[in-house]
């Protein structure tokens, strides 16, 4: 595939991947063998007078400009297929409903085939969710560029772009791109031509302090550090995979990435202004809690909401019916966390004291 332009490869192939990539992270042990996504390794430090009203606790926040009524998001995770565009309609509606932002999955089959896009369009059940479009940034070696970018953004009616990194999952995949020289100089010139907010972000083995003080300097409006402790992508290709020695090597890497938690902490040490969203592995409102007092902005949750967007149990076990209801649960949980430890407000959580064990 290295060799092919925009519109090349069809869109039918690659959307056959992402049902392909849905049926595994349903059905298949696909977690990260890494010990936990970090955030376990924190307690709060118990306030037992809190001195607030718990109904008053205050999750509204803004994202890139827009209001959010949690400080939540629903991570990039599928399109391209009838079964996905379901699962992001539902998402969406759950997001909307709830005042969360929401990003799409790759959107790479939309731009090769224009016909698959309606299953990246959720603008009409999410009027004022901020929505995220995605491309993988390794595409920019191969012959994408800004056009397309603001393509996928136009095709989604989206607010802003995530560029995703994936070099873990390249190699595995049977049909990866693994050429990624140079790819900063080009996020660089996405970033100041595209005309949007563009973000980058992982898929599960996270970002390191150093580089995200490269993607800041490139001009990106927001990182969201996707740590271990999750989904690894690496299994999940380990299920498709033709080639008998790349599905071996791949139980080597279960457990290759650095936890969620430990991301956040360096990178919101190494850039304290930047726009930060903590994702990989979280499943409850107490790792949300835990991750805005360690420094992000925003947390995000993957397939922990996949199951009940399916109609299915969610992947992580937690029972809960409807996303809806999974999202209510979530920020539940994140409001009692609060109230534990006294903070009226988000930024009253975040210089909350808590212990490491």
């Amino acid at each position: 595939m290295a060799d092919q332009q925009p519109g090349a490869a069809p869109g039918n192939q690659t959307a056959k991947r992402k049902g392909e990539h849905i049926r595994i992270c349903l059905e298949e042990d696909v977690q990260s063998r890494v010990a936990g996504n970090g955030l376990e390794r924190y307690r709060f430090r118990h306030c037992a007078l809190p001195e607030i009203n718990f109904a008053d606790i205050d999750l509204h926040t803004r994202f890139l400009g827009h209001a959010l009524r949690a400080p939540l998001l629903v991570s990039s995770m599928t399109g391209g297929t009838p079964e996905a565009s379901a699962i992001n309609l539902r998402l969406a509606e759950a997001a909307e409903a709830r005042g969360w932002a929401i990003g799409l999955g790759s959107m790479r089959a939309a731009v090769e085939d224009e016909r698959l896009a309606d299953t990246f369009r959720v603008r009409h059940v999410a009027p004022n969710s901020p929505i995220i479009a995605n491309l993988g940034a390794v595409q920019l070696n191969y012959g994408y560029g800004v056009d397309q970018c603001r393509r996928a953004v136009e095709l989604a009616e989206a607010d802003a772009l995530v560029l995703h990194l994936n070099s873990m999952q390249e190699v595995f995949q049977p049909e990866g791109d693994t050429d990624f020289r140079g790819l900063l100089g080009r996020i660089e010139a996405v970033c100041k031509q595209a005309g949007i907010p563009v973000g980058v972000k992982e898929v599960g083995w996270g970002i390191d302090g150093r580089t995200a003080v490269r993607l800041a300097e490139a001009g990106v409006a927001f990182i969201d550090v996707a740590g271990a402790g999750g989904t690894s992508w690496s299994q999940v290709e380990k299920y498709r995979s033709r080639d008998a020695l790349r599905a071996e090597a791949a139980a080597a890497f279960a457990d290759w990435g650095m936890p969620t938690a430990e991301c956040v902490r360096e990178v919101r040490e190494a850039l304290p202004a930047q726009t930060l969203v903590a994702s990989g592995g979280l499943v409850t409102g107490v790792e949300a809690a835990k991750a805005i007092a360690l420094g992000a902005n925003l947390a995000g949750y993957g397939r922990t909401l996949l199951g009940g967007a399916t109609g299915g149990q969610p992947a992580d076990g937690v029972r809960g019916g409807a996303v809806h209801d999974q999202m209510e649960r979530i920020e539940f949980e994140l409001r009692t966390a609060m109230f534990g430890v006294g903070a009226g407000t988000l930024s009253e959580l975040r210089g909350a004291l808590f212990a490491v064990f």
